[in-house]
């Protein structure tokens, strides 16, 4: 599945959530690594891990050439994150906190849900498979970042992230294979995943840890 400016132009699903999702995750690494104090070649490195790292995953869990190695105009998106990062930083003072940047990250989620979900069907896996690869495609990219800036990865302890990801990825299935609508199955799985997350952030939500199971009990 080669990309090119054709595809995106005429709207091919997968292209056009590719093209969103590394935009707007290399903008968010990129974010995050200027908030580290990075240096410019530090930020890049944290805002192409972030556009990069959960595409590779989803690629080779389903045996394929990673996409990323395939198109120069991969890495060119990614760049033009990180620049509109850069960009920001110079007129922000805490560029990774602003609204623009929490949005990208709902935006970046969303889409790397549905390429994940695209691609794990095309791959001919199962219905879980799907959710999963969405999920990974989603959240794998975030959680590489963190490493790279020392930090254990706040899917697995804090804000509802990653279920956005997989509700998303359970309404592509519910819509796509189930219903044999695959434009309106990626249409439902950013919409999902997109709008779960902006009301999680809103409202402060987060799963429950066993912690707070206990004290319940007590």
């Amino acid at each position: 599945m080669s990309q090119d400016v054709a595809t995106v132009l005429l709207g091919d699903p997968f292209a056009v959530m590719n093209t969103i999702g590394l935009v707007a995750f290399a903008f968010v690494g990129a974010s995050k690594g200027i908030d580290e104090e990075f240096d410019l070649f530090g930020i890049a490195i944290v805002g192409l891990a972030m556009a990069f790292a959960g595409g590779v995953t989803r690629d080779l869990l389903v045996m394929r050439v990673p996409l990323a190695l395939q198109s120069p105009i991969e890495i060119g998106l990614g760049l033009l994150g990180i620049l509109l990062a850069i960009l920001l930083s110079i007129a922000l003072s805490s560029p990774e906190r602003h609204p623009v940047t929490v949005i990208s990250d709902a935006i970046g989620l969303a889409a790397f849900a549905t390429t994940g979900a695209i691609v794990a069907t095309e791959a001919g896996i199962s219905a879980l498979g799907i959710i999963a690869v969405a999920m990974i495609n989603a959240a794998g990219g975030g959680a590489f970042a963190d490493i790279l800036l020392d930090r254990s990865p706040f899917i697995l302890f804090e804000d509802f992230y990653a279920s956005c990801a997989v509700l998303g990825g359970i309404s592509y299935w519910l819509v796509g294979p189930v219903g044999g609508l695959e434009g309106m199955a990626a249409a439902a799985c950013a919409t999902i995943t997109v709008m779960t997350r902006l009301i999680a952030v809103s409202y402060g939500w987060s799963l429950p840890t066993a912690q707070d199971l206990e004290r319940l009990r007590a």
